[in-house]
């Protein structure tokens, strides 16, 4: 079943809240979800704490207390692009169901082994990883649902509660769990961690979603997956926002990775005195969660990352070098740099992709973020090993204050106005053709224009969006094509790798935003264009050569473009 929402969506309409980050908690169903993440990111938090300080005690090796952390977090460099096509074109909330259900099972197991005395370190890796790829599928449709939740402007206070379901519960778990392992053993821990698992499953089994619409074409999962990373490379926005997740994510995951090895072996401390530090990391998220409404009003979204880098770049070196007792403030104020990063980040992608490519967007948002601290983990681990925890503190520390020094070379791109992301028909008709008619085979589109020779220069300059919007919502490839004895006389052209893709493209994926792009470059032509779509087997295919020398093709009357042409298209 597709997930386009219809105007009839079961979120409430939208109005005022007011009242800061907590008013969006006035909407019921957001409300009941948000406590079912927050029940079971308790239990996940849970679960970790438990894991680390069993291979603390067991193993001792700082790179194995590491590896829990790249063994949750590998499956989402594994699975996250197809987590995110399946979440664009499955229900999502049956996706969700069957996961968490499956989730429980899994815990279930790994709480039996425990206490039967079965569980070994290479073991209990096998189960965080298992573990780690049901979390890993689950993430984009998590995060995709959210728009069905709440109207389009409270989405960056869901996004900044979102994280507190995180956070919060690295505040409550971490504190549960290390009385529970120094009472009990690790077991009881990985048993209340399956319990919250239900707790998701009953609240998706109680959730009534609103009648999804269908599309006019039902996506595959191969063109799907390749349609989304096509979306990715052709949005700069969204690029930046990647390099800005890899230069945060890598240096800064060696603080949770060893901060255990850190706590038992420079600190002294065990596992409640780990705790302590959790959960102050986790209050610290929570206030910056609070503040971010206020943090969003007096500072950009690139200042935020530079601030929140060098502070969290000096609480890792702080880790290294100070006492339990002094690392406690510094642990809170760590807290706070960190939510301020992932929260502006993951508010920026929200805010930045359309519905139709959602989930896929922010799955290649998960498998970077979540990627770079998979390998982040194994990295730090390993160096570790060779140089001790303390050195290798320093040296991600150090990474963090250079990752923050770079945010004014490699800001956040800034969009003037809001993005319209509501989807329009694309104003071109489409010729009536069967669905079996070229299904799999490519399709050229060509759009002539006669545009003045005052307006020429400004013609050109207004195609490149253009180009940008068409390769983002399925052109496999562009190129603007002017003829050479002719001025004025161009040829916008794009292949769609085939018909139900060019469906798509009008139907589901073109946005008022990419709408007003093709519309400004019209208005400086003539008049409309004249737009034809062929086969590129077509003739004039085989006769289009490019020189390699003078950059110019030679073009036939065949299929509608008789003089020779220049290339002025490609990458920019």
């Amino acid at each position: 079943m597709s997930d386009k929402q219809t105007s009839g969506r079961n979120t409430e309409k939208a109005r005022p809240s007011g009242g800061g980050s907590l008013a969006v908690l006035r909407r019921p169903v957001f409300l009941m979800l948000f406590v079912a993440q927050l029940v079971s990111n308790i239990g996940s938090w849970m679960q970790s704490v438990g894991a680390q300080w069993f291979l603390v005690e067991q193993a001792g090796s700082p790179a194995l207390v590491a590896w829990v952390q790249t063994a949750g977090t590998l499956p989402v460099l594994l699975l996250s692009l197809f987590a995110g096509v399946a979440a664009d074109l499955v229900n999502r909330k049956r996706l969700l169901l069957t996961l968490s259900l499956v989730s429980a099972a899994i815990a279930v197991a790994l709480t039996v082994v425990t206490a039967a005395g079965w569980l070994g370190p290479w073991e209990l890796l096998g189960f965080t990883f298992i573990l780690g790829c049901a979390a890993a599928i689950m993430g984009p449709a998590w995060q995709a649902i959210q728009p069905e939740l709440v109207p389009r402007e409270e989405l960056p206070q869901a996004s900044s509660l979102g994280s507190i379901t995180v956070n919060g519960a690295r505040a409550i778990g971490p504190a549960i769990a290390g009385i529970i392992v120094v009472a009990s053993g690790p077991a009881m821990v990985f048993g209340i961690n399956a319990v919250s698992f239900l707790a998701v499953a009953l609240a998706l089994v109680l959730w009534r979603r609103g009648t999804q619409q269908q599309p006019a074409v039902r996506e595959q999962v191969l063109p799907g997956l390749l349609s989304g990373m096509r979306y990715v490379r052709s949005a700069p926005g969204i690029r930046r926002i990647l390099i800005r997740c890899v230069l945060f994510a890598f240096p800064g995951c060696a603080l949770w990775a060893l901060l255990p090895t850190a706590a038992h072996d420079l600190m002294g401390t065990n596992a409640a005195g780990y705790s302590t530090l959790l959960v102050l990391l986790g209050v610290g998220a929570i206030i910056g969660a609070l503040l971010m409404d206020k943090v969003r009003q007096i500072m950009s979204n690139s200042t935020a990352l530079f601030i929140s880098a060098i502070v969290f770049g000096l609480g890792t070196l702080a880790v290294a070098k100070v006492s339990l007792q002094v690392m406690w403030p510094i642990a809170l104020i760590s807290g706070i740099a960190w939510i301020l990063s992932l929260t502006t980040l993951n508010v920026a992608m929200q805010l930045t992709l359309p519905e139709w490519v959602r989930a896929r967007g922010l799955s290649v948002y998960l498998l970077v973020f979540m990627g770079s601290q998979a390998i982040g983990s194994f990295i730090w681990g390993i160096v570790a090993d060779r140089v001790g925890v303390a050195w290798t503190l320093v040296v991600a520390g150090v990474f963090l204050l250079l990752a923050g020094l770079s945010v004014p070379l490699l800001p956040l791109i800034k969009v003037k106005g809001k993005l319209d992301r509501n989807v329009v028909a694309l104003s071109t008709d489409l010729p009536v053709l069967s669905l079996d008619e070229s299904k799999s085979d490519p399709v050229v589109v060509r759009s002539t224009y006669h545009v003045k020779k005052e307006n020429i220069d400004a013609f050109r300059e207004a195609m490149w969006p253009v180009r940008a919007a068409r390769l983002r919502t399925g052109a496999a490839s562009w190129q603007l094509l002017e003829q050479t004895d002719a001025e004025g006389s161009f040829a916008e052209e794009f292949t769609v790798p085939s018909w139900e893709e060019h469906i798509l493209q009008h139907t589901v994926r073109w946005t008022g935003h990419e709408e007003d792009l093709l519309t400004a470059a019209r208005a400086l032509a003539d008049d409309a264009p004249q737009v034809t779509h062929y086969d590129p087997g077509c003739p004039a295919g085989d006769q289009y050569r490019p020189d390699e020398v003078l950059g110019v093709r030679r073009g036939s009357a065949a299929c509608g473009w008789p003089a020779p042409v220049s290339l002025l298209g490609g990458h920019r």
